[in-house]
């Protein structure tokens, strides 16, 4: 066996997953805090009109850092992904018109959902075990 297929053995697509959804949330929040101006204009008009840019921007970028240790720390994976999921989903709702980023958040939203279909897999079959012990 090669080194990659030991490094792959050990890392499931759970992992995976998480790590690479974790990496781009957190990424966006601290870009965010260095460089505002540069997303404030990703939130709908709607929302700025309700909540000032000032505000809303860091405490997205404070949910996002938060939901990011939470998709690596792996702990109740299936509510972690399936609220990446959400997130990913409204970015991409709001930003239709956006054609340069909304690929990519497409992309990120499905690997959400797929990360949440594999804890949900991997809970309910813990479940069926601790049930027929």
């Amino acid at each position: 066996m090669n080194t990659m297929d030991g490094l792959l053995n050990k890392l499931s697509a759970k992992i995976i997953l998480s790590w690479a959804i974790a990496f781009t949330f957190i990424y966006a929040a601290v870009d965010g805090f260095i460089n505002p101006e540069g997303w404030i204009g990703y939130f709908p008009g709607f929302l700025r009109a309700i909540v000032p840019g000032n505000i809303l921007l860091p405490v997205f970028g404070i949910f996002q850092c938060l939901l990011g240790v939470w998709l690596i720390l792996g702990w109740k994976r299936t509510w972690s992904a399936g609220l990446a999921f959400l997130t990913l989903l409204g970015i991409t709702v709001f930003n239709l018109g956006v054609f340069e980023v909304t690929f990519r958040d497409v992309g990120l939203a499905l690997a959400a959902l797929a990360l949440f279909d594999l804890a949900r897999r991997e809970e309910a079959g813990r479940t069926k075990t601790l049930n027929s012990t």
